[in-house]
Order: structure tokens, then sequence, then C-alpha cells
């Protein structure tokens, strides 16, 4: 016997001893290799039943007896039922009124229906019993008759029928010396949004019983065998869509951290599905993270919607969806995997600093459905700024200013632009460093930076929209209207002057050229400033970015948080470290 159904639940363990009555109730709530009835002649006479595996009969097996060996788990198992029909019958006739459950359940018996599933309200108001599916529109017909004259008063409802559904089971002798294994029951599967019809515990508390949707059964396996037999290991199922640079350094990082990841914290990262433009592939075990782009390569044609709807019809429990691409549609389905209980993890800014409208959604969204929605690297890359943010929040802090160099792309370019090396050619450089969006005019337009204060304003508590930060743009008005590429580093040659200008009124006034974003007074605004020498900002280098908060707490000295805000490897490293926070939940 094992501990949970292994064709369903691959991590099932073989039970190594177990009593009568808990073999019982495992083999009456589907567990196969027993037949009930046969236990109850060997029980009378306390006779050990030692069950084997024909073609393991080296193995230990299950030990069947009156006196079985504990490993300090008070669970024995986990089963299920499936096909279930659940019936209630309820209504203010029925209370204080004697004999309503005998006539129901003579009922039930005359027409030779099994109840396998039985709860009634303390207030005597329903009572709710489970059948199976194929005998559900005969109970009910049956019902509806023998309580018509009731039914015809308003004093009870015509019964209620909801077919496709199944009871799940924990099973063990001991848990009723045992606190709290109910609530570690129920919060584990509210926690995967596995929504419970009705649920049954006898006095004995030998067994508690939940109706679940049959759609959930895979993911309630999992999870309880999970949370009651594998040492806590917690697993998360990824759905990544994007495997450019980031994604790319992303896959290599969970490869290399999967082992210290299972050993030190408990958590087992699978990537289910990976999708980038042109192909998407899905694999219910794990995708092998070796040879990933070549399986890559060999899937199926991308889709979007497809996508979606595989994702969803898995139901695999601790579902992530982790966006690492730019796309503005991609930004605009995570309420999809958010009402169906599935996280959402993005470096993609688009969401986050979409209509103030649609940013409360996903959040109250998030909340309602226990789906995390993180995003952590729309600011600062790895660096833990919305992280930090967050807890001042919470923590009763008032954020009153905001200063910051938010683009590490921008950083690097101003870091390196000089008299021998032309502003076009740092450019290009960062581009080749990845330091900069496919499209570098998303950077040096101001736009990134807009969207990247935004989203630490509305992550201080204030409302606001892109529109209402002023974009103090240094780019010359024919290089903004470009429309690719080719024609933007053509532009940024012929206006080479300008960028010179810059150079030069810079060092006249003994100063650096930074590109800040600012918020103060209910009011934000980004733009290239010439900092003095005094300031914080002067000496960051490379594709460094700071941030300064000053709230109620730090008002003289602001907090400061100060870092590498740009690169494939930064970025993956804060994406990887949302996953981990969700593990951590």
């Amino acid at each position: 016997m094992f501990t949970a159904n292994p064709k369903i639940v691959k991590q099932a363990q073989p039970i190594a001893s177990i009593s009568y009555q808990e073999a019982m109730e495992l083999s009456h709530f589907g567990a196969k290799v027993l037949y009930p009835p046969t236990i109850q002649p060997v029980l009378n006479s306390n006779i050990p039943i030692w069950i084997k595996n024909t073609f393991e009969p080296e193995a230990y097996g299950t030990l069947i007896s009156n006196d079985p060996k504990t490993n300090g788990n008070p669970i024995k198992g986990i089963s299920h039922i499936e096909s279930i029909a659940l019936i209630t019958v309820e209504g203010s006739g029925m209370i204080g009124v004697s004999g309503s459950s005998k006539r129901l359940f003579e009922t039930l018996s005359n027409h030779n229906i099994n109840v396998v599933f039985i709860t009634q309200a303390s207030s005597e108001h329903s009572i709710c019993i489970g059948i199976q599916n194929q005998d559900a529109d005969e109970a009910k017909q049956a019902i509806d008759n023998t309580f018509e004259i009731e039914i015809a008063q308003n004093k009870i409802d015509a019964c209620i029928v909801e077919k496709d559904l199944c009871i799940v089971a924990l099973v063990g002798e001991n848990m009723k010396n045992h606190q709290g294994l109910s609530g570690k029951m129920f919060s584990t599967l509210g926690k995967n949004n596995v929504n419970i019809r009705a649920i049954a515990q006898g006095a004995s508390e030998r067994n508690i019983s939940v109706v679940i949707a049959k759609k959930d059964v895979h993911k309630a396996l999992n999870t309880l065998h999970e949370r009651f037999f594998e040492d806590n290991t917690k697993q998360l199922n990824l759905f990544v869509m994007g495997v450019g640079n980031v994604g790319e350094k992303f896959i290599d990082q969970i490869h290399q951290q999967k082992k210290f990841l299972k050993e030190n914290l408990k958590i087992n990262l699978r990537v289910i599905a990976l999708s980038n433009s042109r192909k998407m592939f899905f694999d219910t075990e794990g995708v092998a993270l070796k040879d990933w782009k070549t399986i890559l390569n060999d899937g199926e044609t991308a889709n979007r919607e497809t996508f979606i709807a595989k994702t969803k019809a898995l139901n695999l429990r601790n579902s992530i969806f982790v966006d690492i691409t730019a796309n503005s549609e991609v930004a605009t389905i995570y309420d999809q995997f958010l009402k169906e209980n599935i996280a959402v993890v993005t470096c993609n800014k688009i969401a986050a600093s979409s209509k103030y409208d649609n940013y409360k959604n996903l959040k109250n969204l998030a909340r309602k459905f226990n789906a995390p929605f993180l995003f952590e690297t729309n600011v600062g890359a790895g660096l833990p700024i919305i992280d930090t943010l967050k807890h001042l929040i919470v923590s009763g802090d008032k954020v009153n200013r905001i200063q910051a160099v938010l683009s590490g792309s921008l950083n690097f370019i101003f870091n390196n632009f000089s008299e021998t090396y032309s502003f076009h050619d740092v450019v290009k450089e960062a581009g080749v460093q990845g330091f900069t969006e496919p499209d570098p005019k998303i950077d040096l337009s101001g736009i990134d930076v807009a969207r990247k204060i935004l989203i630490l304003i509305r992550e201080s508590g204030y409302e606001m929209e892109i529109e209402d930060i002023k974009n103090n743009s240094f780019l010359p008005k024919e290089c903004m209207q470009t429309t690719n590429n080719e024609d933007f580093f053509t532009s940024l040659i012929k206006h080479a002057s300008h960028f010179e200008n810059l150079l030069a009124q810079a060092k006249a006034k003994d100063s650096r050229l930074k590109f800040v974003a600012t918020f103060e007074n209910g009011k934000a605004s980004v733009g290239l400033e010439f900092i003095p020498s005094d300031s914080p900002f002067y000496n960051l280098e490379g594709k460094d970015n700071i941030v300064q908060f000053y709230t109620d707490r730090y008002v003289d000295q602001p907090l400061l948080i100060k870092g590498a805000g740009a690169g494939a490897a930064v970025t993956a490293s804060g994406i990887f470290a949302d996953v981990i926070r969700i593990g951590n939940v």
C-alpha cells in the first residue's frame, strides 16, 4: 500500500506498517490493492496481513496488524474516490422536525443507492450526502418525491445536485492525538485555490474527508502529499515565456542551483513550459534543462492562447508564470493567470506602469486568489528596491520624496561618452552588452525611466498615471521620430554635435551627465541633469543604479540603495529571487 495513488502522485511512498482500521479506510477511499470486506475476518481473529508486490517479492511490503509501527507521522495515507455527486437537502422545514434524516436515508435505501459521504449542519437546516455520479438523477427524483409536500409548501427546497466531484481523505489512526491537522489540510488546499464543497470528520478523527471538484484532484493529492509526507519540500512549477538574454541566464541559474535549493531550502524547481516568439514546449515532468535549447527548438509553434490554455488545463500546484519579455501583449494576460491561482513573476514593466486601474486590478486579483504578483526587477534589475519599499510601507512609514538614477543603460552611456568615444558608438556598445532594450530608443527617450519611477510612486501608495510624469527628453526631435533601429542610429550620427554640446556644458560646470527621476509634492519628472561633484549621484559608475527614499523616518539622511541596475545576469537573479520568495511563502 502507498501513501497515495502512485499513478497520480509520483512521490508516493510505500507504507511499511498500518492498522486494520487504517487499511479499511484507505481501501474504502480508493486504495484498490485491498478489498475492505476481506479484512474483517482476520481483524476478528487478530491475524496480521502482509501485502507484497508480486513483481518485487524481496521488497518489505505493507504489514497490517493491531500494533502498527509509527514513524512519527500521524497521517498514514491520502486517498480519494472519483465520480461523486453531492446532493444537498435544505430548508427551514427540517429544523426541529424529527424523522427528516430517517426519511431521506430510507428513500435512498429503497432505491439501492449507497451513501459514501454524509455531513449535516448543527442547525439541522441542511444535509449533504455524497453518492456515485450515476445514481444522482435517480436520487434527486426519489428525494423530491419523498418531500413533495414540504417542497410545495416552501418548507424544504428541491434538492440540489452537483456532479463530477471527488472525495479526498486524510487517513491515520493517531490523527486524534495531533492538533491542527485539519487546519493544515484546509490551508494547504486553500493556498492552491482548491475549493472545498463539503467537509466530514468523525469523532474518532481517523479520517478527514473533503469534497472538491474533479479538475482539482491531481493538484489536491500532490499538494497534500507534499505537505504531509515530503519533509515539507515545496515543488514550484514554472511556465516561462521569453528565453532571450535574460531568459537564458535565468534557466542557467535554475539548472545550477536546483540541487542546492532542494537540499537547503526544501524547494523543488521544475520548468514545465518554455516559449519564445517562435516555439513553445511543455513537459509535465519538467523540461530537461541541460538540453533545453534543442528541446525548445523541436517544440510546437508558439501560440499565446494555446500556452495560456495548456497552463490552466494542467492545473498544477504552486504554478508560476514567468514573463521575461518586454512585450506589451504578454503584459495584458497576467489577469488570466492570477484568476487561476497561478502566480506571476515578471521583469516586464508594462503591466505595473499601465493604467492605474489595471495595476490595482492585478494587485487585487493577486490577493483574492492567493497568487503572488511580483515584479522586483521592474526597477533596478536585481537590486531589492521594491522589496525594501514594501517593508517601509507595511511598517507604517510614508515616502515623501524619491530621487533616483534608474537606468543602468543610460548611466553606462553617459559614463562612457567622451570626446574620443562618440555618443553613437557608446549606445551601440550598450546594446551589444545587453544593457539596453532591443529598441534602444525606449531607454534613451526616457519612457523606461518614467515607467520605473511611476512603479515606485504607486508602490509608495500614491495614485499616478504615466502621462502625469514630465519627461524632459534630451534627444533631438528627429531621433524620437525614427521608426526602426537603423534610422535611429543614423540620426544619432547626424546629431552628434547636439550630444557633444551637452558633454561640453557638463565639463564647463564641473559636472557629470545623469538621467534623474524625481518625485516630490505629488509631482514627478525625469530628465538629463548636470550633477555637481558633491552629489551622491556624481560617482555613480558603470551601469549602476541609485535610489534615495526620503520618508517620515528618513528625513535628513535618505535611505539609499545602490548597485548594478542592468545586465542579463543581475536581472535574471532578481527574477530568480522573486520565484524563491513565492517558494518561501
